[in-house]
């Protein structure tokens, strides 16, 4: 019998150890697989014969943010919630993927109930200051504007001049330029703990202070592959 209680406490010490375990596990994996959704997200998107981000405005873009799935409710209006992960520029090439959440802000007209894949490219210095303040809003902190779609850029000049950060949206597949103003974007601390195993500030990974992991390659070899492609044409 006292066998049998001391093999009971040894399962039962056991279990509670690896279910926190297996539990981070699993987060961790669910940051990957945003790493993951990210990429598959821009490689549909920059695959399509068409449509897409024009390749003038890719190859201009010093960040790129990727929600997969964005979660909205509502007609017009209504809550709103995605995470993502974001990617800059850096004299070493792609820097560490970021994660963030983004919630709130007006989507235009567009009928609610689905999820939505959202990407915003962010265009200059002051756009990308925005973003390293791990917390700012759409239209308030930073000028956004819905991006030009297409090939081609040239006859639509004003992204250059004024937009901090252009906004794309894909949902039931149409792609198209999207109107997200009041937006509030801002470190997701969870999935970067998950990812990172500790906490790295926003600043910290976006300007290659730290390592990319193996995870974050399948996000930040697209957006490599993508950039380079925008380079050549």
């Amino acid at each position: 019998m006292k066998r049998i209680l001391g093999l009971c406490m040894i399962l039962i010490l056991t279990t509670a150890w690896a279910v926190p375990a297996l539990a981070a596990d699993e987060d961790n994996n669910k940051a990957k697989d945003r790493v993951q959704a990210a990429a598959d997200v821009l490689n549909e998107i920059q695959g399509a014969p068409d449509q897409g981000i024009p390749l003038e405005v890719l190859g201009s873009a010093e960040c790129v943010a990727v929600v997969p799935s964005m979660l909205k409710g509502g007609f017009i209006v209504g809550a709103r919630y995605g995470r993502g992960v974001a990617s800059c520029r850096t004299a070493k090439g792609w820097s560490a993927p970021a994660f963030f959440t983004v919630q709130g802000g007006s989507f235009g007209l567009q009928i609610g109930g689905q999820a939505v894949d959202l990407v915003m490219l962010i265009m200059n210095q002051n756009g990308m200051k925005n973003l390293l303040s791990s917390k700012f809003k759409l239209g308030a902190d930073a000028s956004v504007a819905a991006g030009p779609v297409g090939r081609q850029a040239s006859a639509d000049t004003d992204w250059k001049l004024k937009a901090q950060v252009l906004t794309y949206s894909r949902a039931r597949g149409a792609f198209a330029g999207l109107e997200l103003s009041g937006a509030v974007i801002k470190q997701d601390k969870d999935s970067t703990r998950d990812f990172y195993g500790r906490m790295v500030p926003f600043r910290t990974s976006l300007t290659g202070d730290v390592d990319a992991t193996q995870g974050a390659y399948p996000f930040l070899s697209t957006l490599s592959k993508w950039a380079q492609n925008a380079a050549t044409k």
